[in-house]
């Protein structure tokens, strides 16, 4: 009788943190739609992006979860970066770069040093954050030309390309997979891993999901992206690799992991690179997350924190 009891107490309390989390969801979703129209996210006027960009920096020195993390900015040739170091014993034989999102029009330290601080934590690894060039004021191929700055000086330092980690959420997943593909035309070997959140990686947008989830991300509008790369590749061609790595040459890419939301208008983004990956035969995991919205795992939930898990598992794995 008394097992009976404690099982449907354990149901219950189970039942409870579902609907806690269900209304945290809804309520974060809400809150996110209410900002998303009220901050002018898709005009590129300078008074617009510099609230941006200040709202951002705000949110990371608010959101980042730094409690026994070290936080070291320093500059790669005027370049601004930073370390995020675990403070407990950590793997210093591996390091993660980490390339911000923002859709190459905002984004900088400040806000990268939210999943930067992540990684370190569910890794054990050391995070090397930078703050790429952004559009209008410095288009395509500025932030490439820094990602590859970035990723020479840690050559510079003496880690084994095997041993780097490149990860990058939404335009930082772009970058990182522009990076990958810039690096293996040179010549040069590649990343250990790739780690990527709600990729940008069609900016055609010709995948479904643009028009089949317009209403229900509450982060990214149409007009949204057709602002941000009319500034970031004015007269360019958007299906070009360099801007699209979706329709690139992805043969003999490290294993890939990636993480998207089912409530996001990049997710044919996530799916067709992963289809594109595993036909070339290139190891990849991808986890689509239900009911959640475009780079879910900056915020304090629970399946934030699971996604970071799978991560630190991803990367033990032999592929």
């Amino acid at each position: 009788m008394e097992q009976k009891k404690r099982k449907k107490r354990l149901f219950r309390l189970a039942e409870d943190r579902q609907t806690t989390e269900h209304k945290r969801t809804s309520a974060i979703m809400g809150a996110l739609k209410a900002i998303h129209s009220a901050a002018s996210p898709d005009s590129m006027e300078p008074e617009d992006l510099e609230r941006q960009r200040k709202g951002q920096e705000l949110l990371g020195h608010l959101a980042a979860p730094m409690l026994g993390m070290s936080w070291e900015p320093f500059q790669i040739d005027g370049m601004p970066a930073a370390w995020v170091r675990p403070e407990r014993g950590h793997d210093k034989r591996h390091v993660i770069l980490y390339c911000h999102g923002g859709g190459y029009t905002s984004g900088n330290l400040g806000y990268a040093r939210i999943l930067a601080a992540k990684l370190a934590g569910a890794t054990g690894y050391e995070v090397l954050a930078f703050e790429y060039r952004l559009a209008p004021e410095h288009p395509f191929p500025a932030p490439l030309e820094d990602a590859q700055r970035a990723w020479d000086y840690l050559m510079h330092l003496g880690y084994g390309a095997r041993d780097v980690v490149v990860a990058g959420d939404s335009a930082g997943g772009n970058l990182a997979l522009v990076l990958t593909m810039q690096l293996r035309e040179a010549g040069r070997l590649l990343p250990g891993r790739l780690v990527l959140f709600s990729p940008w990686t069609d900016m055609t947008a010709s995948g479904k999901s643009y028009t089949e989830h317009r209403e229900d991300d509450p982060m990214i509008t149409m007009n949204y992206i057709q602002a941000v790369r009319s500034v970031y590749a004015p007269g360019q061609d958007l299906a070009s690799p360099l801007l699209s790595p979706l329709f690139g040459d992805l043969r003999h890419f490290p294993p890939v992991l990636i993480q998207v939301g089912t409530n996001e208008i990049l997710l044919s983004d996530s799916v067709r690179l992963r289809d594109r990956l595993v036909q070339t035969g290139v190891p990849c995991r991808l986890e689509v997350w239900p009911e959640m919205w475009h780079v879910f795992q900056m915020f304090p939930i629970r399946r934030a924190a699971q996604a970071m898990e799978h991560i630190g598992r991803f990367l033990l794995e032999e592929c």
